[in-house]
């Protein structure tokens, strides 16, 4: 089938298995590697791609989902100012510490970021709860949230 969708903010047409999973396309035929296979189960996060703006694990979305829809990756985050903010934090707070973990846990903060953005410890622990790290632990990745949270505010002021 030919799939079209928007990734990153450029629009994009494909032959594809409809069955083939949007994690393996993204890494294999956009070479978007930053959006990794871990469990393959859509439990620990690693995978985590924005679909229309929401958090979804992409190893359990079949590429025909995003026909017509608009996906971001950690590439396309990093890219964007409260991405760049977010990274900035997670660098200060040496949050993570192999790195595998880092693009899941920066989409989800990113949306919330974008959709709630309130320094509150419960509601980011919450947001995260799709992510798992097992190298750093959580404090610093909640607390490079928390960070990013409140430079967002100051900015807005």
């Amino acid at each position: 089938m030919k799939l079209e969708f928007i990734l990153n903010d450029k629009a994009v047409s494909l032959e594809v298995d409809p069955m083939k999973r949007l994690l393996d396309i993204l890494r294999e035929d956009f070479g978007l590697t930053g959006t990794k296979e871990s469990c393959g189960e859509g439990e620990c996060g690693a995978c985590t791609v924005l679909l229309d703006g929401k958090p979804v694990t992409s190893c359990l979305v079949n590429a025909v989902h995003a026909e017509n829809k608009q996906v971001v990756t950690s590439e396309g985050i990093a890219q964007k100012p409260l991405g760049k903010l977010l990274i900035a934090c997670f660098d200060e707070t040496n949050a993570v510490q192999c790195g595998f973990c880092f693009p899941g846990f920066l989409v989800s903060s990113y949306y919330y970021l974008k959709n709630d953005g309130e320094p509150n410890l419960e509601k980011i622990k919450t947001a995260l709860s799709g992510n798992i790290c097992r190298c750093t632990g959580y404090q610093k990745i909640f607390d490079s949230v928390m960070m990013a949270c409140h430079r967002k505010q100051e900015q807005e002021k």
